[in-house]
């Protein structure tokens, strides 16, 4: 019996972040690269092929054995998670393995707001160890900070990009699961130019999951998602853990404390305690 043919080996792409937002990809190849190809697929797109849901780079020579293809910030990405590929011959479109990532640049960044949006590309390794680009796409942004925890509450500063904040601006705490679901909290928040705060008192919460809106304008303005986006982890939810605080409500003891996401947004959890 001939043995089945040996599996192509996968290839290895390097990543660098710049500071705009924009990603660079080396990729390790040899042999034959003329037309070559880095391609983003959109994960879970109801139509691979859709325009939106694909997007081609073109993968020029950096070096021997290494090309090199530039995801600049002025490329619209839209927000999702993208599955890496790269086409250095005939055929078909290999996926991709991380190699070295280098996202210094993205710790502590500070979007300059010219493009209108905030666009955030963080590259990461997928559980079966291939690369994926994870993709957020913001106008305007409410960026999250430091978080307190005090008198049973939670205190939330951050920054708004690409708005301002008016003297109506409030945030709102909305139920998205639990007996509170569809229950939405109107906060005060303390404004300073495009920064901005405000506390969640925990027992005014009913049990459930309660995500975190801010109206930078007030009504009728828009509603944005308050999420920490601007650094170098793909997945703020094993990585950030914060405290949970037992309190007195209505409804009983409960505990409650926030998280992120897996879309990094920042949430609160309330769940009851046996009394």
């Amino acid at each position: 019996m001939t043995p089945p043919a040996p599996s192509a080996a996968p290839l290895r792409a390097d990543c660098i972040g710049d500071s705009a937002g924009g990603l660079t990809f080396d990729v390790a190849a040899h042999g034959e690269t003329e037309a070559a190809l880095l391609i983003l697929r959109r994960r879970a797109a109801d139509d691979a092929d859709s325009a939106d849901d694909t997007v081609s780079l073109p993968l020029a020579p950096a070096a021997e054995g290494r090309l090199r293809a530039a995801l600049p910030s002025s490329v619209a990405l839209p927000e999702g998670r993208w599955d890496a590929y790269a086409r250095v011959s005939a055929g078909e479109p290999r996926r991709l393995v991380p190699g070295v990532t280098d996202l210094r640049s993205l710790a502590d960044r500070t979007p300059g707001g010219l493009l209108g949006h905030v666009a955030v590309r963080i590259p990461y390794a997928t559980r079966q160890g291939n690369l994926t680009v994870r993709s957020w796409l913001r106008a305007p942004h409410a960026e999250t900070g430091e978080l307190g925890f005090a008198d049973g509450g939670l205190t939330v500063r951050g920054r708004v990009y690409g708005t301002q904040l008016a003297s109506g601006a409030h945030a709102e705490v909305r139920a998205r699961s639990g007996a509170g679901e569809g229950a939405v909290r109107r906060l005060d928040v303390a404004a300073d130019r495009a920064e901005f705060g405000f506390t969640v008192p925990y027992d005014t919460l009913a049990p459930g999951e309660w995500d975190l809106w801010l109206r930078p304008a007030g009504e009728p303005g828009p509603v944005v998602r308050l999420a920490r986006l601007l650094d170098d982890v793909a997945d703020k939810h094993p990585v950030f853990t914060y405290p949970r605080a037992r309190v007195e409500t209505p409804h009983g003891p409960m505990a409650a404390g926030p998280y992120y996401t897996r879309d990094n947004d920042l949430s609160v959890s309330v769940t009851p305690l046996e009394s």
